[in-house]
């Protein structure tokens, strides 16, 4: 049978570039190369795009962007290619699915994604949309909240908006508060504010991710997540999982090196409450439009209401990382999600 050629992407023009990097060799190195022809495409960090032929071993390292190594490519727009094209060479490369393994900008934000839309090439994960949506916090949390789902209260602001503007729209809410970049991953320009005194270094260190924040409400309670994977109503859950924190939140230290959180898989809760997680979860995923991957990160409160946080939908990719974890609980081997993503492309699709 013939194999299918696949295009694993990784690194991307984003501030979580080095997270991608390890992700895309964890993904690289467990697909079945007897079933998949694989391409490895690298972005750098300005957003240009390689063919990436040397050892896999090389990219977790970010040493893979070498001349002897690479050759630049370009995705060809025209439908009819359904694939990438060598510059130096004029060469057309096909290519059957697209594996975008990118976190944050450029990569999850659905910029990619209508990429692949325009040029006719199926891939893994949530279409444009919802890639879009899932990364907008405000905007998602809007839309689930229509649905019905419990959301932190929130405000949004630009970076044109005074210190004086924030801060008198934002004295309905209590201290601790969370200043966010809207559209960043990883934890990246996230701040737990204690005080107002520590608010305006909060905003600043937002807007260095993006001229957009929003301003949210402490939940108290703990954060828990639910792994999804599957198309409309053919839905595989995860097992449930839950952070437990010694320090304020969950930034991007604790999320990469764990130094003193800890990831407990299953959650502390009955069967009755994790089934109520998941069901959430499913529905949070059915409204944004998700398919395929994601992960849905919401807070459990001392009362058990759920919360809804916000949808990864390119979580963590590693053997050890959140999202497989959550399906090798419930009998999902890394390769076997691997398998199952893929599969779920519609390699048809006319959109």
């Amino acid at each position: 049978m013939e194999k299918l050629k696949v295009a694993v992407l990784f690194g991307g023009c984003s501030s979580e570039y080095s997270v991608s990097l390890v992700s895309g060799t964890s993904v690289i190195r467990n697909l079945n190369e007897d079933k998949y022809d694989i391409s490895m495409i690298g972005i750098t960090k300005d957003g240009d795009f390689y063919l990436y032929e040397g050892s896999v071993l090389e990219i977790e390292k970010d040493n893979w962007l070498r001349p002897d190594v690479t050759k630049k490519i370009t995705f060809s727009t025209n439908r009819s290619d359904h694939g990438f094209i060598i510059i130096d060479t004029n060469t057309l490369v096909k290519v059957d699915v697209a594996f975008p393994v990118l976190h944050g900008r450029n990569g999850e934000d659905g910029r990619l994604q209508g990429l692949f839309e325009l040029a006719g090439i199926p891939y893994v994960g949530c279409d444009m949309a919802a890639s879009h949506i899932c990364m907008d916090k405000y905007l998602a949390h809007v839309l689930a909240e229509v649905n019905g789902i419990l959301v932190p209260k929130s405000f949004i602001f630009y970076n044109y908006d005074t210190k004086e503007k924030i801060r008198n729209d934002i004295k309905e809410l209590s201290y601790p508060i969370y200043v966010k970049p809207l559209k960043a991953g990883s934890s990246y320009g996230i701040s737990k504010v204690n005080k107002e005194e520590d608010l305006e270094k909060a905003i600043d260190f937002a807007f260095q991710y993006d001229n957009t924040i929003i301003i949210e409400e402490n939940i108290d309670g703990f954060e828990v997540g639910c792994a999804i994977m599957g198309i409309e109503n053919e839905l595989t859950t995860g097992e449930v999982d839950e952070i437990e924190l010694q320090t304020d939140f969950y930034d991007y230290e604790e999320k990469y090196t764990a130094k003193t959180s800890k990831i407990i898989l299953p959650a502390r809760l009955s069967d009755e409450e994790r089934n109520r997680i998941k069901e959430t979860a499913i529905k949070i995923y059915k409204a944004l439009g998700c398919k395929g991957v994601s992960r849905v990160d919401m807070f459990y409160t001392k009362d058990k209401k759920i919360v809804f946080n916000e949808v990864n939908t390119m979580p963590g990719f590693t053997s050890h990382s959140r999202y497989p974890s959550m399906l090798k609980a419930v009998g999902y081997d890394f390769n076997e999600v691997l398998d199952k993503l893929i599969s779920l492309v519609d390699l048809n699709a006319k959109d």
